[in-house]
């Protein structure tokens, strides 16, 4: 099994363990609604949960393999590409999870693209609201 079948199957079970066994310690996250990435195993994880208590009806609809770059590459490595849909607080996502992948199959950067704008800004609020609520962010100025 690829670990991108093996990502796919964690996220189904939602199990943050095996999530945890695929992400290499210096793993990153870029996000659709924030410019810098999460990084670090720790973070990553603690913002899986976030996301899988937030997705609605989150299903994997279609996949692709290849190569691709990273962020900090110029070199290409293995890739894959999970499709999905789901919904956020009445929004209905579409979305792709870019995997990459470390010389040992696991995988050391996400790239997660997410469409409507208004899905977008859904999902915002909502896993902001789940990152302060978990404490791992501080509450926005003014609230």
């Amino acid at each position: 099994m690829s670990t991108a079948d093996r990502f796919r199957a964690a996220v189904d079970r939602r199990d943050l363990a095996a999530l945890g066994e695929l992400f290499t310690e210096d793993i990153r996250l870029y996000s659709p609604v924030k410019f810098t990435p999460f990084e670090g195993k720790p973070m990553v994880l603690a913002l899986f949960q976030v996301l899988l208590r937030t997705f609605e009806d989150f299903r994997y609809i279609g996949d692709h393999t290849g190569t691709s770059q990273t962020s900090s590459d110029d070199a290409s490595v293995p890739s894959a590409v999970l499709i999905f849909r789901a919904t956020v607080a009445g929004k209905e996502i579409h979305g792709m999870d870019l995997l990459h992948f470390d010389d040992d199959g696991r995988i050391k950067e996400i790239t997660v693209m997410v469409r409507p704008r208004s899905a977008v800004q859904a999902l915002g609020e909502a896993v902001l609201t789940g990152l302060v609520a978990d404490g791992l962010v501080p509450a926005p100025q003014g609230q």
